[in-house]
C-alpha cells in the first residue's frame, strides 16, 4: 500500500509529530511510505505544486501529521489544502486520516478542520490519533500509536470510514447597505481583515459597520502586511517575547492592534475556516506566548459565508474569546438580515465598552486555561514571559492551594460517613450550604431598602 505523509509541521524532519509516523514506519516496513514536508516547503509548493499532485495520485492513504497551532492546523497546512483544492487533483475515494501532537488544547477543532476538508474532496476519512507531545516516549503511548494504525488498516480493508455530511447548496448572500457615515470624535475600534478586492460582500459589511459605529474605526488588512512567513514553532519568543522573523510583526501587533479598545475580525469563510492568511496571523500571535494580553477587551466578528452550518468554526470563534477572557459582542453574517446583524454588533460593542461588560468563562474558557496553567507551570524555566504573566495575574489557581476548603471537605466527609450523624443532620446540610448565599441576598435586600 502507498501511504503519503503530509507533514504540516514547519519544522520538517525535526517535527515531534513526525516521530510517531517514523515509529509506525518501523512497525510496518511492508508498506511504501512517502513523506512530503508540506509545512516546510509551502513556499516552493505554492510556486510549483506538481510534486504534491503526483504524490497524491500515487497514494492509497493520505496521513496528515501536524502539531496543533491555535485551535487548528498550522497556517502552512491551511495553505497546502487551499492549493490542493485549487489544483483540481482527484482524491475522491482515497482514504485519509491524521495524527497530531499537542497538549490537547482544542485538538478537537483541529481534527474536525482536517476531516471536513478531506470530506469536501470526497476522501474516505478515518478518525485520527490525538497524542500528547510526550506520548511516544512511554509504553502506553507507543501502544496507542500502534493500535491506532492497526485500526486504520482494519478500516481500510473493510471500507469503513466516517460518513460525510450531505453537501448543501450555498445560502443566499444578503449584501449590506452602506448608509452615510457621521463624523466620529472619539474611540478606537480596529477591524482586522483579509478582505480581497473580489470580496464585495465582506467589503460592504465592513463599510456598513464603520458607518453605523459611533466610535472611530480603522482597518488593518492583512493582505497589506509584509509577513516573512508563518510561525515556525521555534520557541525563540518564549523568553524574550520577540519573534525570530525580522518583519516587525510582534511590534506591529502590540502597537497597532492590541492597543485598541476593541477588535473586530472580518473574513470570508474559506475551507471551513478563516483562510490561510488569517491563520498565519493567528499563529504569529504566538509571540505573546500563552498570555491573555487582551483580556477584558470586547471582540466581534463580521463573517461572510454559511456560518450557521460551520459548527466547528463556531466553536473556534467562541472558544477563542472564552480562553482570551474577551467578551464576544456578536457575530454578524450575511446569511439573513445583514444590515440588522451589523447594526446589532455595533450596538453590542458600544455597550460592552461603555459599561466595561465582561462575562465569566464557561467550560471552553476554564478548561482551556487550566491546560495552559499546568503547561506553563511545568515549562516556567523556558517560558519565562508566560510564567511572569501568570504569576502577576493570579492564573496559577491550583486546587491544592485551597487548603482550608480541603480540610472542611475532610470534616464533612467524616461526618457523612457516620449513619447516625448523617440522619441527625437531616436538611441542615443543605441549609448550611446556602448560608453564605443568604448573607449575600440579605445584604442586597438591605441595600435596596436604604433611603
Amino acid at each position: 500500500m502507498n501511504i503519503l505523509i503530509l507533514n504540516g509541521s514547519p519544522k520538517g524532519q525535526y517535527s515531534i509529530t513526525l516521530q510517531t509516523v517514523n515509529y509506525l514506519m518501523l512497525l510496518h516496513p511492508k508498506h511504501r511510505w512517502e513523506v512530503l514536508h508540506v509545512g516546510r516547503r509551502i513556499k516552493s509548493l505554492a510556486k510549483d505544486f506538481t510534486p504534491a499532485v503526483e504524490a497524491v495520485k500515487r497514494a492509497d492513504l493520505l496521513l496528515f501529521a501536524y502539531p496543533v497551532y491555535t485551535f487548528l492546523a498550522p497556517s502552512q497546512l491551511h495553505r497546502f489544502i487551499e492549493l490542493l483544492k485549487a489544483a483540481g487533483v482527484s482524491a475522491e475515494g482515497k482514504f485519509a486520516t491524521q495524527i497530531t501532537t499537542s497538549k490537547h488544547f482544542y485538538d478537537v477543532t483541529a481534527h474536525r478542520y482536517i476531516q471536513d476538508n478531506c470530506q469536501d474532496m470526497g476522501m474516505k476519512f478515518i478518525r485520527g490519533l490525538s497524542a500528547d507531545m510526550d506520548d511516544l516516549l512511554t509504553d502506553k503511548g507507543q501502544g496507542e500509536a500502534s493500535a491506532f494504525f492497526d485500526h486504520v488498516l482494519w478500516s481500510m480493508k473493510r471500507d469503513i470510514y466516517e460518513s460525510a455530511p450531505t453537501p448543501q447548496p450555498a445560502g443566499e448572500r444578503i449584501p449590506a447597505v452602506v448608509p452615510p457615515s457621521a463624523e466620529k470624535t472619539k474611540g478606537d475600534v480596529v477591524i482586522v481583515t483579509d478582505c480581497a478586492p473580489e470580496d464585495a460582500q465582506l467589503s460592504g459589511m465592513i463599510e456598513r459597520f464603520r458607518a453605523v459605529m459611533p466610535l472611530k474605526t480603522r482597518v488593518v488588512n492583512l493582505r497589506e502586511y509584509p509577513f516573512a512567513g508563518g510561525c515556525l514553532g521555534c520557541f525563540n519568543c518564549a523568553v524574550s517575547g520577540e519573534c525570530v522573523y525580522k518583519d516587525g510583526f510582534d511590534e506591529f501587533l502590540r502597537g497597532s492592534i492590541q492597543t485598541a479598545q476593541a477588535i473586530v475580525y472580518a473574513f470570508t469563510i474559506r475551507d471551513h475556516s478563516m483562510g490561510a492568511l488569517f491563520k498565519l496571523y493567528d499563529d504569529r500571535q504566538f509571540c505573546n506566548g500563552h498570555r491573555t494580553v487582551t483580556m477584558d477587551m470586547p471582540v466581534g466578528y463580521l463573517i461572510s459565508g454559511d456560518y450557521s452550518r460551520e459548527f466547528n468554526l463556531q466553536m473556534v470563534v467562541e472558544a477563542r474569546a472564552q480562553v482570551g477572557g474577551n467578551h464576544l459582542a456578536g457575530v454578524a453574517t450575511d446569511e439573513q438580515n445583514t444590515d440588522a446583524a451589523v447594526n446589532n454588533l455595533a450596538r453590542s460593542l458600544c455597550y460592552a465598552l461603555k459599561n466595561k461588560y465582561t462575562q465569566p468563562q464557561n467550560f471552553w474558557g476554564v478548561g482551556g486555561m487550566k491546560i495552559f496553567r499546568d503547561l506553563i507551570w511545568v515549562m516556567q524555566g523556558m517560558m519565562k514571559a508566560d510564567h511572569k504573566f501568570y504569576k502577576e495575574h493570579d492564573q496559577y489557581d491550583f486546587p491544592q492551594k485551597q487548603k482550608g476548603t480541603i480540610r472542611k471537605m475532610y470534616l464533612v466527609g467524616a461526618l457523612l460517613s457516620v449513619p447516625a450523624v448523617k440522619k441527625k443532620l437531616g436538611n441542615k446540610m443543605n441549609e448550611g450550604m446556602l448560608a453564605p448565599y443568604k448573607k449575600v441576598l440579605d445584604a442586597a435586600e438591605k441595600k435596596q431598602n436604604e433611603p
